[in-house]
C-alpha cells in the first residue's frame, strides 16, 4: 500500500464519514478510498457557476 493511501485510510478510520464505520474504511480498496476522498472533497461549485449566473425569479 502506498504511504499516501495509508495516511488517507488512517484519516478516515479515525473520523469516518457519516453513515460509515472504521471497519468499512479498513475493508475498502485503494481505488474506493480515493474515490470516496475525491467526492467528499470535490468543489461542486468550482468556476463553472459564478454568482452572476444565478437569478431568482
Amino acid at each position: 500500500m502506498k504511504p499516501d493511501i495509508e495516511k488517507l485510510r488512517e484519516k478516515y478510520i479515525n473520523n469516518p464519514p457519516e453513515g460509515m464505520t472504521s471497519a468499512d474504511i479498513r475493508h475498502m480498496s485503494e481505488e474506493e478510498l480515493l474515490d470516496m476522498d475525491y467526492f467528499l472533497n470535490e468543489d461542486i461549485f468550482d468556476d463553472e457557476f459564478a454568482e452572476e449566473d444565478f437569478f431568482l425569479f
